[in-house]
């Protein structure tokens, strides 16, 4: 499950949480939950186990956080291992296949920008290694050059040699010098001038600190930018006066993995189709920045709460429901991947769905279910106002004495993967049995989880099925209010999007819109791409962040936003 800004809590703020700590990996403080408690049970002593679903829970939780796994990071080995054991339970209760390949939906992600293998630098007829000898800025427009440049000469039509030494040992002591900006200012020069690439180098003992930034998302340069790293620049420009022969080829592209929802089907003849979900990536080694654990040593995360037990729950809600007698609905089942990279997979399968969303009742999400207090016995329910039916089924269990005390959130938005159905119109459940000291640590492991009471917990979500399927009606959907894209931790503002991380274009796509919030009165639409908010250009989450941290409540502020091919602008008032 995706973490907050402000620490090691889950929260219901997926969206500012993603773009500072995924992208931005800024550091994070302690964080409180925004659930408000509506209502609640007395308690009452836990019932016996059913030993066969509770011994299975155990099982499925066991596998899929085991090392062997090594943390099911979404596009691994491990969650190759992870989908293969989910598939073969899927077709073990006999579910029908319904991904695009059997029982898979295979999607990207994207990571950014890599160097394509055809790049290449060539000097003198000697090939330079890419990523060793030198890194092309990815910025940089994929084209070809050959030529014959002298290193001291600044020609037209000719590339450009930089040495860098002379900049940093001026602004060594100058804490605001940016020397990626500097580079950037430079390219723009030197095109005015008529070079037709720039290729910098470094012959000072001060660390420049520059790469390849996956992430950059830079608006695109007129020319090549290249950098080549001290020994080999040692090498081939110490002579000032030389000419060399250089061709160069510039294959920026996409740097992929491929996630994999698993889907499988109970096909009960019915109008109408329920899903219930969960996600079964997590962290892997904590590569994509979401690890609270601090010491530095990698270390797997096995996430058996986040998410192996939403998963084991669903396995078993599979198994019960197709020997069940409640068929006024069919059942699709979803584990998804790319949930802690911001809701990748159920966004994917919202937006390519294998059945017709149209046709579905409700949805409900399971994640992270593992970790029942015994003495609290505290369940956390989101999307309750998604639907005037949820308080009516829940007055109606709780009247059956519920061993739970529910804490009730109204949104239908937060932080997993129901948010991506929500969006669709569709009322939502989202489970959650609450925060502890593990959370996106290697220490979430098996032998924490409280499998007697996430028993229970299936236990309970069967019978409100049972009790909804016995109604005979399809559910009313409810719009609710939406999580906000910020904290008061960091920000005193909110403009009111969702941003979409799936998004690998320039700027932030507005994935939903906030009722009541700046964005929408100033006429910001689903779909917009935010490119300049106040003084800012925007070109990533990381700077639409930054942007925003600089007003305050009453300020006004110019967006400038794409729709389609159109450029518009409005003012926002915070």
């Amino acid at each position: 499950m995706p973490y907050e800004i402000k620490g090691k809590t889950k929260h219901i703020n997926i969206f500012a949480t993603k773009s500072i700590n995924y992208l931005m990996k800024f550091s994070r403080v302690k964080i409180l939950l925004l659930f408000f408690v509506v209502s609640c049970a007395g308690p009452k002593k836990i019932e016996k186990t059913d030993t066969t679903v509770a011994s299975n829970l155990r099982n499925h939780i066991q596998y899929l956080a085991d090392d062997k796994l090594e943390g099911r990071r979404t596009g691994t080995n491990g969650e190759k291992l992870a989908m293969e054991y989910i598939s073969g339970q899927f077709k073990t209760i006999a579910l029908i296949p319904k991904g695009t390949d059997g029982y898979y939906q295979p999607f990207d992600v994207i990571d950014g920008k890599q160097m394509n293998p055809s790049t290449y630098f060539i000097i003198n007829d000697n090939k330079l290694e890419a990523g060793k000898d030198f890194f092309v800025f990815p910025f940089s427009p994929n084209q070809s050059i050959t030529a014959l440049p002298s290193i001291a000469l600044k020609e037209v039509d000719m590339p450009w040699f930089v040495d860098l030494k002379e900049t940093l040992e001026e602004n060594k002591s100058n804490p605001h010098f940016d020397i990626e900006q500097y580079i950037k200012t430079s390219c723009k020069q030197a095109k005015t001038k008529g070079a037709s690439a720039v290729i910098f180098f470094n012959t000072s003992s001060i660390d420049d600190k520059l790469k390849f930034d996956i992430k950059d998302k830079t608006e695109q340069s007129a020319v090549p930018v290249l950098y080549v790293n001290s020994e080999t620049a040692k090498k081939y420009f110490k002579d000032a006066s030389a000419t060399l022969n250089v061709k160069l080829k510039i294959d920026i592209g996409e740097k992929k993995r491929i996630g994999h929802n698993v889907v499988g089907y109970i096909d009960n003849g019915a109008a109408t189709t329920v899903i219930l979900g969960a996600h079964f990536d997590h962290l892997g080694y904590g590569e994509d920045g979401g690890s609270l654990f601090r010491t530095g040593e990698s270390q797997i995360h096995n996430g058996a709460d986040d998410n192996a037990s939403g998963t084991a729950a669903l396995i078993e809600l599979a198994r019960k429901l197709k020997v069940s007698n409640a068929k006024n609905n069919n059942y699709l089942f979803i584990a998804f991947s790319g949930e802690e990279l911001g809701l990748f997979g159920s966004k994917y399968f919202t937006e390519h769905p294998t059945i017709d969303l149209k046709n579905v009742d409700y949805m409900i999400n399971m994640d992270m279910v593992g970790r029942l207090n015994d003495s609290s016995k505290v369940v956390t329910v989101g999307g309750y106002g998604t639907s005037p039916i949820w308080g009516e089924i829940f007055s109606t269990l709780q009247k059956e004495k519920s061993p739970f005390v529910f804490k009730y959130d109204s949104s239908g938005t937060g932080p997993s993967d129901h948010t991506s159905f929500y969006r669709k119109d569709i009322p939502v459940l989202f489970y959650f049995t609450g925060l502890h000291s593990d959370y996106h640590k290697p220490t979430d492991d098996a032998d924490k989880i409280n499998y007697a009471g996430e028993q229970m917990i299936v236990e309970h979500i069967y019978k409100l099925m049972e009790l909804l399927n016995s109604k005979g009606r399809r559910l009313a959907f409810t719009k609710t209010r939406e999580t906000q894209t910020t904290t008061s931790a960091r920000f005193s503002v909110s403009l009111g999007i969702m941003p979409d991380y799936t998004f690998s274009g320039i700027g932030v796509r507005a994935d939903g819109i906030s009722d009541g919030r700046p964005a929408q009165k100033a006429g910001l639409k689903t779909g917009d791409v935010i490119i300049r908010l106040g003084e800012d250009n925007v070109t990533s989450l990381e700077n639409y962040m930054q942007a925003l941290g600089k007003f305050k409540k009453g300020d006004k502020a110019n967006v400038k936003f794409k729709r389609g091919n159109e450029t518009l602008e409005a003012t926002v008032e915070f």
